[in-house]
């Protein structure tokens, strides 16, 4: 039978192939952690019905609205460092996982694209809202 091709590790920057999984030896508990971050914010936000159905009410499209227009859709994480980017998303500065009463609280959102909104989440965000 051949041999599996091999493939570069997924951890970033490591020279090592495999031909089994993601991670070399040195970086399998990278894949792990990974799995369990993932995991993690599947079971906080994407099976949490009443974050699910807070992202769908019209109270949080008239925030959102008020708050990209505040911000003149501008990503404001980019205008600091002096680019300009179209805002996409609304994010908010304190979690609702962590404060809920701060969901509609417009000094509790900030306008920023789908880059800066990822950096703010760790790369951990793969669904977005609207």
């Amino acid at each position: 039978m051949p041999q599996k091709a091999k493939k570069p590790c997924a951890h970033p920057g490591c020279p090592q192939l495999v031909t089994d999984g993601r991670f070399c030896i040195n970086h399998q508990n990278d894949g792990q952690k990974q799995r369990r971050e993932r995991d993690q914010y599947y079971d906080e936000i994407v099976r949490n019905q009443k974050t699910k159905s807070f992202y769908k009410s019209r109270a949080w499209q008239a925030a959102r609205r008020r708050a990209l227009i505040r911000d003149h859709y501008l990503c404001q994480d980019c205008l600091k460092e002096g680019r300009i980017t179209q805002a996409d998303t609304v994010h908010h500065r304190v979690e609702i996982s962590k404060d809920w009463s701060k969901r509609l609280d417009i000094d509790n959102l900030i306008s920023l694209c789908a880059s800066c909104h990822n950096a703010h989440h760790g790369g951990r965000m793969t669904i977005i809202y609207h």
